[in-house]
C-alpha cells in the first residue's frame, strides 16, 4: 500500500516559516512511523532532520506529532493510524530545533527543579556498598511512576503548558511524587515546596490529558493528585511523616555446596 508522507520542516538559518515537504511511501503491514522515516531518509531526502536511538520504545527520543496527537514513532504502526495520509510535526509546547526535532532544554531544567535523587540527611553516613530496607509495599507505591522515559509527550499533550511556559508540567511533577513517596527518601518538603511555587501543581486543570497520550502508563495525573492530597494534608498538619529507611544487616553468604566437578571431555 502506498501512502502520502507529508514531513514538517524547519531550518531557522534558511527561514523562520515552518513548511511540509510531501512524498510517497510504500507501506508493508508492522512498519513503524520510525521504519517508514528511516526509509524516507536514505532513499528519498537525506535532509530530514529527526531524533531516534533505541527503537525499543525505551529511550523516548522518537517522541513527535504524528497526525495530531503525539506518539513515540518507533512505537507506532503507520496502518494503524492512516491508511492514506501520514502528517508529521515536532512536539507541541516544545521549542523546535530543526523539522521533528525539540529543543528539551526547558523540560530538563524543570526536571531538575524538583531533585530527582534521593535527599538524605545521613547520606554521607551510609555505607553505600550495602543495601537501604525497602518492603515489596512501600516499592509499589511508586513503582509505576518511575517507569517515565522523559520522552516529553505528556508535556506535548498538556493544555496547561500550552498556555503557561512556566508551568512545570506533568512530567517533573509526576517525578516529585515518585521521589517524594520512595521510603528511602527525606526530601518530600523541599519538592513540596518547589511544586507549589506560582507556576507549579496548582495550575494543573487535571485534563488527564497527559495521562491518556502516556506510552508508558506512567499516569502523570495520578501523581500529581496524590501529590496535592500530600501537600493539604502537610498544610493542615496531618501529613503523616517517617524517617527515612535504613541500611539492611550484611547478608551472610552461605558456603558453597560440594558439587562435583564435571567429566573430563572425552575429546581433546
Amino acid at each position: 500500500m502506498k501512502i502520502k508522507v507529508k514531513v514538517s520542516r524547519f531550518d531557522p538559518d534558511k527561514s523562520p516559516e515552518r513548511y511540509f515537504s510531501e512524498y510517497e511511501l510504500e507501506v508493508s503491514e508492522g512498519m513503524t512511523v520510525l521504519d517508514g522515516l528511516i526509509w524516507l531518509k536514505e532513499n528519498a531526502d537525506p535532509t530530514i532532520s529527526f531524533r531516534y536511538s533505541c527503537r525499543m520504545g525505551v529511550c523516548g527520543s522518537c517522541a513527535m506529532m504524528i497526525n495530531s496527537y503525539p506518539h513515540l514513532a518507533c512505537h507506532t504502526q503507520i496502518l494503524e493510524i492512516t491508511k492514506s495520509v501520514l502528517v508529521l510535526e515536532p512536539l507541541c509546547n516544545h521549542a523546535n530545533v530543526r523539522d521533528l526535532i525539540c529543543d528539551f532544554s526547558a523540560f530538563f531544567e524543570k526536571h531538575r527543579t524538583i531533585k530527582p535523587h534521593l535527599l538524605r540527611e545521613d547520606a554521607e553516613k551510609l555505607d553505600l556498598t550495602g543495601e537501604i530496607s525497602q518492603t515489596p509495599q512501600e516499592l509499589e507505591s511508586y513503582l509505576q511512576f518511575s517507569y517515565c522515559i522523559k520522552c516529553g509527550i505528556c508535556v506535548a499533550a498538556c493544555p496547561t503548558c500550552a498556555t503557561d511556559k512556566e508551568y512545570l508540567g506533568p512530567q517533573a511533577l509526576a517525578q516529585a511524587y515518585r521521589y517524594t513517596q520512595d521510603s528511602r527518601d527525606a526530601g518530600g518538603d523541599k519538592r513540596i515546596e518547589a511544586a507549589a511555587e506560582g507556576h507549579g501543581i496548582h495550575h494543573c486543570h487535571y485534563a488527564g490529558a497527559c495521562s491518556e497520550a502516556c506510552p508508558k502508563g506512567v499516569d502523570p495525573a495520578f501523581a500529581i493528585q496524590l501529590f496535592r492530597k500530600q501537600m493539604v494534608l502537610r498544610s493542615l498538619g496531618l501529613k503523616e511523616t517517617r524517617p527515612p529507611a535504613g541500611e539492611m544487616p550484611p547478608m551472610t553468604l552461605n558456603p558453597k555446596p560440594n558439587i562435583p566437578k564435571p567429566p573430563e571431555p572425552t575429546i581433546k
